[in-house]
């Protein structure tokens, strides 16, 4: 059995919408960012196999952009995490969702 590239795309699919739908139900923010990389990762699966299957490598190279900037991201969205946890003592988003002083 070969692996064609559909193969691929289900595989995307399926982790976008795992990720997708972790970010909707989860209350916990690590959780929640956790999601949000798989969506992230998910999307570059998908242009990696566009890229083999095309015999390109523009996907490739749009890939090592995406990783870096997710690079950063990962460092600024802990940060922000780590002061709220910090500041209110809790990483539940019913209790960081109200107003406090």
């Amino acid at each position: 059995m070969t692996i064609c590239l559909n193969h691929y795309l289900v595989v995307s699919v399926l982790l976008f919408a795992l990720g997708f739908f972790g970010v909707l139900l989860r209350k916990n923010t690590l959780a929640i960012y956790m999601c949000l990389e798989l969506m992230l990762i998910s999307s570059t699966l998908a242009l990696v196999a566009f890229s083999h299957f095309n015999g390109t490598l523009d996907g490739n190279v749009f890939v090592f952009f995406v990783l870096t900037i997710a690079a950063a991201e990962v460092a600024v969205g802990l940060a922000i995490i780590v002061a709220l946890y910090r500041q209110r003592l809790t990483v539940q988003i019913e209790e960081l969702n109200e107003l406090k002083n």
